[in-house]
């Protein structure tokens, strides 16, 4: 919320508090795949609110995805964490818009009712240029959870075709 409000100094305390929160997790429960993305989810979250700590908060984000998907391969979440982290990360350095589009099919095809799988699908196919399909994904994440404000303004940004 932090970050969607332009609060970067807020977002990045909090994605800190819960990254300490979530290593003490990992400790205490290793083989526990949720416990590992949510590190890598909240040490992604960092990322943005502050730019200069991405090589050591990416590199945490990649190695505590992947360490959830070894554990759980079958973690829709887990798809959907790496997908956020492919979308932002460009090709060049091993991510980029098609393996962050995998990502979330992957999710939804393990759980079809993950809204923030659907929202993230229509982000990644308007980035790919795909506003037909990014509309119907941004509907169907609103369909799952119409109280979501960012899924409703990301359908307005859509263009139609």
């Amino acid at each position: 919320v932090a970050l969607e409000r332009g609060d970067k100094a807020a977002a990045r305390r909090a994605a800190e508090r819960g990254i300490a929160a979530a290593e003490r997790s990992v400790a205490l429960r290793p083989n526990v795949a949720e416990h590992h993305r949510i590190l890598g989810t909240l040490c992604g979250q960092v990322i943005p609110a502050s730019p200069l700590l991405s090589i050591k908060y990416g590199r945490c984000a990649t190695n505590s995805v992947r360490r959830a998907l070894e554990l759980d391969p079958k973690l829709a979440e887990a798809y959907l964490s790496q997908g956020v982290g492919n979308y932002y990360l460009p090709a060049s350095f091993g991510g980029g818009v098609e393996l962050a589009i995998r990502d979330f099919r992957k999710a939804i095809e393990l759980n079809p009712q993950l809204a923030e799988a659907h929202l993230w699908l229509g982000l990644a196919l308007r980035k790919a240029g795909k506003h037909a399909e990014a509309r119907a994904a941004l509907e169907r994440s609103l369909e799952l959870n119409p109280r979501r404000i960012w899924a409703r303004q990301q359908l307005e940004k859509t263009p139609a075709k």
